[in-house]
């Protein structure tokens, strides 16, 4: 393992923007955009399946302060995807700006623009709308072959075949098989068949979807907007609007938030409709309400295993199959499916000889689902960890022991994920920590604390990916300033990752200067390299790798100017950070005078771009164990620790790594205890605000330790490894696992509720 004394790597460094943030100043879309906009609001669809019959605008039209509305007469009519993903699209070109068949509760029947928010609302309330109700889809189990098509239109047009077929409810399908599954099956001790029901959890980031649209002195169309992705919006704009993308600039300032949700454009193309047709400034900003049921939140998933293992717990065959729920649209259906698969099995690539997964992604009438940390792996973790400690506690082995002999470990081929080797994977070692750290020997006792009151302990292991393999991109601009700082111009966007910190340390420690002599930018459709967007972890992994790449280079492109300075060969000099020194004598010359030099009678760039993508994506592992009291009564969980160990390489920062593993934790444990969806009978998210949709809050979360193991991976920027995602994955199947331990009760739908656990134990 390669692993030296860095000055900038493996530091807890302060972020770029902590100052800006903690003194309140304007950094987020609705601070740094001009007041003057109109506003943009969306009447929404009551029902869940309807073709508008008529529509009746001229009352609303007449309120004072009312600019314009629109309706599906007014938009262009060709159909176009808002999933943020690199072109061609593996989600289907399915939506309108506005469609007369209106697919869910939520969605959108007109535009509405006005000078103030008041006239806008008032205008709401006076559109008369005429609906022809259809039936709906709104159970997902039944959604394939349905007689009830969500997509029945002729213009349902796929960029890349992925085995959908709209005349089946079918957004992707499809079917692989590794081994003889059924043959070894059958020599199995035991075979373990159980179906898992994860819900649709919504981000609840603290700012709400919003963008604001202009056109530019130059007559183009500049969007600034809270976004992950300035590249593949520019692109979906185009699309939908009928502007070539050399007329659209899109940026983004500081995002309040985005876990995935704003990977996917959910409402830039209706304030850039606004200002093309009035050639006004524009600004879209959701409601909560419109965030929670109009919004981009985790695909509901049915994930039925069968797992076959001999009796002294050594797994041999899985087969999963995945039903996966991807709403009225098919933004990010056929992609997140496949980690359900691909980012669980390969957890025990140590004794698996054979495998099958297979899926359907289905269209029904409820919200679209879209991109949401994990994206798929976190379904499918839960439903193979989950089993995995299933089949400990029926053969009576510790939950930790029977991972470590079936567990993936370094230099292993996984077949489950595209053959590629753990290069690095200190999984064996993040379970040691973690058992030493937490002292599963004795938390994991089934301690009655009397009054009903039961205290135990679950454990789950997961692993991730670092970037989407074979198709990210990530690049960085390196420039020398004239005082001898730089700035690193980047496409990818920091949403509270820490992304511009982690960056820049890594240019500090290869110019060999200060963090803070790194100014960070981006992300600018117009001034940023190319960059796929900050999504599926990749950040650290590919955009690091392209600032490691801009540096060697603009070393390079410095020592020559100071070598022509000093009249000596190219090969006669070294690069000394600040400054340029001649091999062998005292000669030198400073950054700042190789700075001005490049702008008089130069030909040599002081600054370079560089791109870089991966042929592999190697998953960061990681441990989790949860310590729980739950009252046999009411069957209220507390959860009283969390421990987790993570292998993400090196760590570039330590603290926001930890930071990124709390929230992650967190995050998991309100998707297994509180945050839930469920429909009223017209098919609408009852869980509209805060008052419903229950997010854990710091009382809800015990206490949280996290550490690292390291290991080193090759094709990282210094042995990093991504962080982003794997941390949400395994607070379901721990604390599932805990609940059993405290109860005999296998839950196997998340989330479990109070409710559930006292009517269960109830029965008894």
């Amino acid at each position: 393992m390669e692993h030296k004394d860095y000055k900038s790597i493996n530091k807890s460094v302060r972020k770029k923007d902590a100052m800006q943030l903690l003194l309140g100043k304007p950094v987020y879309t609705n601070d740094v955009t001009p007041d003057n906009a109109l506003v943009v609001k969306i009447l929404r669809s009551p029902h869940a399946n309807a073709m508008v019959e008529s529509i009746n605008t001229a009352a609303a039209k007449k309120v004072p302060g009312v600019v314009d509305i629109y309706t599906w007469e007014d938009v262009p009519q060709t159909r176009f995807a808002i999933a943020g993903q690199t072109y061609p699209e593996p989600s289907p070109y399915d939506r309108l700006i506005i469609d007369r068949h209106v697919r869910f509760s939520g969605d959108a029947v007109a535009i509405v623009a006005a000078e103030t928010e008041k006239a806008a609302e008032k205008a709401l309330k006076l559109i008369k709308v005429k609906y022809e109700v259809l039936p709906a889809v709104s159970d997902f189990r039944t959604a394939k072959d349905n007689p009830v098509l969500v997509h029945p239109e002729e213009d349902w047009f796929p960029p890349c075949e992925v085995g959908g077929d709209p005349k089946r409810n079918l957004v992707a399908s499809a079917d692989e098989i590794h081994g003889d599954v059924e043959g070894i099956m059958a020599e199995c001790d035991i075979v373990l068949e159980r179906t898992y029901h994860t819900k649709a959890y919504n981000q609840a980031m603290m700012e709400p979807f919003t963008t604001y649209a202009n056109f530019d002195r130059y007559g183009r169309l500049h969007v600034i907007s809270s976004t992950q992705i300035v590249f593949h919006t520019r692109r979906i704009l185009s699309r939908a609007l009928g502007i070539p993308k050399s007329k659209i600039r899109v940026e983004k300032p500081r995002i309040g938030g985005g876990f995935g949700a704003k990977q996917t454009a959910v409402c830039d193309v209706y304030p850039a409709f606004v200002a093309m047709k009035t050639g006004r400034p524009a600004r879209i900003t959701y409601t909560r309400e419109e965030s929670q049921i109009a919004g981009s939140p985790r695909h509901e998933m049915e994930i039925t295993l069968r797992m076959g293992a001999m009796k002294d717990g050594r797994i041999r065959v899985m087969d999963l199959y995945t039903l996966s729920n991807t709403g009225a649209y098919g933004e990010h259906g056929p992609t997140t499916v496949g980690l359900s698969g691909h980012k669980a099995l390969p957890l025990y690539t140590g004794s698996l000889e054979a495998h099958r997964f297979h899926y359907d992604v289905v269209y029904t009438n409820h919200q679209a689902a879209g991109a949401y940390r994990g994206y798929g792996a976190t379904q499918g973790i839960f439903a193979v960890e989950s089993m995995v400690s299933e089949l400990a506690e029926k053969l009576g082995m510790d939950a930790t022991v029977i991972r470590d002999m079936n567990m993936i470990k370094e230099g292993m081929v996984m077949p489950a994920y595209y053959n590629e080797i753990a290069n690095a994977c200190a999984l064996d070692r993040c379970m040691e920590h973690c058992r030493q750290m937490f002292n599963w020997e004795e938390r994991s006792k089934v301690r009655d604390m009397g009054n009903g009151k039961v205290r135990t302990a679950g454990v789950a292991m997961g692993m991730q990916g670092s970037c989407i393999s074979n198709v990210d991109v990530g690049s960085a601009t390196l420039k020398l300033s004239e005082d001898g700082t730089y700035n690193l111009i980047i496409g990818a966007a920091d949403m509270g990752t820490g992304c511009d910190t982690i960056l820049a340390q890594m240019a500090a420690e290869l110019m060999d200067c200060d963090v803070e002599d790194v100014a960070v930018f981006g992300a600018d459709t117009d001034v940023s390299p190319y960059d796929s967007g900050s999504y599926a972890s990749s950040t650290t992994y590919i955009t690091g790798q392209a600032v490691v790449k801009a540096c060697n280079e603009l070393k390079k492109q410095i020592c020559t100017i100071a070598a022509g300075m000093m009249n000596c060969g190219e090969e006669d000099v070294e690069f000394a950070g600040t400054c340029v020194r001649r091999i062998g004598t005292e000669q030198t010359v400073s950054l700042t005078d190789i700075a001005y030099k490049a702008q008089v009678n130069n030909t040599t760039p002081a600054e370079t771009t560089q791109t870089h993508t991966s042929p592999v994506s190697p998953p960061p592992y990681m441990v989790g164990m949860v310590e729980i009291e739950l009252d046999k009564l009411t069957g209220k969980v507390d959860i009283l620790n969390y421990m987790a160990v993570v292998d993400c390489g090196i760590p570039i920062n330590p603290a926001l790594a930890t930071i990124q593993t709390e929230g992650g934790i967190v995050q998991g444990i309100g998707h297994t205890l509180f945050e839930n969806v469920t429909y009223d009978p017209s098919g609408r998210p009852i869980e509209s605000s805060f008052m419903q949709y229950k997010i854990p809050t710091r009382l809800d979360m015990g206490r949280l330790k996290v550490e690292f193991e390291h290991s080193y991976e090759p094709t990282g920027p210094f042995g990093a490894k991504s962080i982003g995602e794997i941390v949400i994955n395994t607070p379901g199947p721990a604390i599932a696992h805990a609940i059993y331990r405290a109860t005999g009760k296998w839950f196997r739908e998340l989330p479990i509720t109070p409710e559930q656990i006292a009517m269960s134990l109830a029965e008894e």
